[in-house]
C-alpha cells in the first residue's frame, strides 16, 4: 500500500513518455485531508534542483496537499526554464485535480514537486504535463504500489514501507540507488500519516528521524542536487498519539527505506554495517563512520571478502576525533582481528560470504555511538553510474 496505507491519500504512477523505455515515470500523491500538514527536509548540496527550490517555498507554508514526482529527469542545472518547468508542473497539477471535483480547493502553492533522472537535460513538458491528466484520473487508494514504480531510475526494486498503531499509520515510498552520501543520500521520499498532528510536529519527528536514518546512508561520497523527503499529514484517523511514539514509527520507517537504499545501491554486492562505538561524542562516531563508509581501497577488499582491518584503522586516523591510536579496537563480522592498535584474533577466521559485513570500530576514547551504512565498490558500480543523474 505505501503511501497509501495511511487513511486519506490517494496516489497513481503511469507512464508519461518521460522515460525513453517506456516504463513508469510521473507519480501522483494526493492528500484529502482533512487536515493538510507537511513537513520536509532537502539536499545540502549548494547546487539544487529547480523542483527543490519551489518545494522549498511550498513547504514555507507547512500545507501539502499533493506531490508530483517524476523519474526519467532530475530538472537540475536548467537555469530559469527549469523553473518555469516546475511551477508550470505545480499549476497543471492544481488545475487537473480542481476539475476532478474532489471537494478540495487545490492551488499550486501547496502542491511539491519532486525529479529523479538524469542533470543538465530540461524535462519534456509535451509528455509531462498531459501525464498529469493521466495521473489525475488513475488516482486510487490502491495506488500507493504504482507511485512507488513510478519513482524508480535505475532502482532494481521499488522501496515501499509501512507501520500502523494505536489506529494509525505511518506509510512511505522511496527512490534511490546511487549517490547516496549525507545531505539525505540520492533519494525522493515521501511519508504519509493519518495521524492528526500539526506540521511542527511532523517537522521535529522528521529531522530527528532523518538525522539518524536517511542521513547515515553513505554508499560512494556523492551528494544529490535532487534529495527530498516529504511527510504528510491527513488526520484522517483522528488519532493524536503522543510525540515519542509517532517519532518513532516514523524513524522506523524510514530506517526500513534506508537500508533498503543501501541493499539496492547500483552493483553492490555486500552491504556494510559500521558502528562506531567507544566515541568521545556522536559527532566523532559519525565522523569515524563516514571516513570508514567512504575508503574505497576497504570498499574494494569488503568486495573481494578480504578482513583488511589495516584499511579501517587507516581511515579512522584521516578524522579529527579524539582517540588514542594505541588503543584502536576493530571487529569485522564479529571476530576483533584488531586489539590495541594492533593484530588482534586471527583474520582467517572471519567469514565474509553473507551480504551485509558488519564492522565495528571502538575508538576506547568515551561512550558515544553512531552506525553508518555503506556498500562495497564494484566494477558493476563504475558501470551503472557511467551517466551523472541524481
Amino acid at each position: 500500500m505505501s503511501v497509501t496505507a495511511a487513511q486519506g491519500f490517494t496516489a497513481a504512477g503511469i507512464a508519461a513518455g518521460i522515460k525513453a523505455n517506456g516504463n513508469p515515470d510521473l507519480a501522483l500523491v494526493v492528500n484529502n485531508g482533512p487536515r493538510l500538514a507537511a513537513a520536509g527536509v532537502f539536499t545540502s548540496n549548494r547546487v539544487k534542483a529547480a523542483p527543490v527550490h519551489w518545494s522549498e517555498q511550498v513547504l514555507r507554508g507547512a500545507t501539502v496537499s499533493a506531490v508530483v514526482l517524476n523519474s526519467g529527469g532530475a530538472n537540475a542545472c536548467t537555469g530559469p526554464k527549469g523553473f518555469q518547468d516546475t511551477h508550470a508542473t505545480a499549476e497543471k497539477a492544481a488545475d487537473a485535480l480542481n476539475r476532478q471535483g474532489l471537494g478540495q480547493d487545490f492551488n499550486a502553492g501547496e502542491i511539491a514537486v519532486a525529479s529523479t533522472g538524469l542533470i543538465g537535460v530540461l524535462l519534456p513538458m509535451d509528455k509531462l504535463l498531459p501525464g498529469i491528466e493521466t495521473a489525475v484520473a488513475a488516482l486510487s487508494e490502491d495506488g500507493g504500489e504504482d507511485a512507488a514504480v513510478a519513482i524508480k531510475t535505475t532502482d532494481t526494486v521499488h522501496k515501499t514501507a509501512t507501520l500502523s498503531q494505536g489506529g494509525w499509520t505511518v506509510g512511505g515510498m522511496a527512490k534511490g540507488a546511487g549517490m547516496l552520501a549525507p545531505g539525505l543520500a540520492t533519494m525522493l521520499v515521501v511519508l504519509t500519516t493519518d495521524a492528526d498532528l500539526d506540521s511542527a510536529t511532523l517537522d521535529r519527528a522528521l529531522r530527528s528521524a532523518t538525522r539518524t536514518t536517511f542521513d547515515r546512508v553513505d554508499s560512494d561520497g556523492c551528494m544529490s542536487t535532487n534529495d527530498t523527503v516529504l511527510l504528510l499529514a491527513s488526520g484522517a484517523s483522528g488519532e493524536v498519539p503522543a510525540y515519542e511514539e509517532f517519532a518513532e514509527a516514523v524513524r522506523t520507517v524510514c530506517d526500513d527505506l534506508a537500508r533498503q537504499l543501501i541493499g539496492d545501491a547500483e552493483g553492490a554486492s555486500k552491504d556494510i554495517r559500521i558502528e562506531v562505538i567507544g566515541a568521545a561524542s556522536e559527532d566523532d562516531a559519525v565522523e569515524v563512520g563516514r571516513s570508514i563508509a567512504r575508503n574505497n581501497l576497504l570498499k574494494c577488499a569488503i568486495h573481494g571478502e578480504d578482513p583488511n582491518w589495516g584499511r579501517v584503522l587507516s581511515a579512522i586516523g584521516t578524522t579529527r576525533a579524539a582517540f588514542d591510536p594505541d588503543r584502536l579496537n576493530v571487529a569485522i563480522n564479529d571476530v576483533w582481528v584488531c586489539r590495541n592498535g594492533s593484530v588482534g584474533e586471527d583474520r582467517d577466521l572471519v567469514s565474509m560470504k553473507d551480504r551485509e559485513v558488519r564492522i565495528t570500530a571502538d575508538l576506547a576514547t568515551g561512550s558515544a555511538a553512531a552506525t553508518i551504512w555503506a556498500n562495497d565498490l564494484t566494477a558493476e558500480y563504475v558501470h551503472e553510474n557511467s551517466a551523472y543523474s541524481s
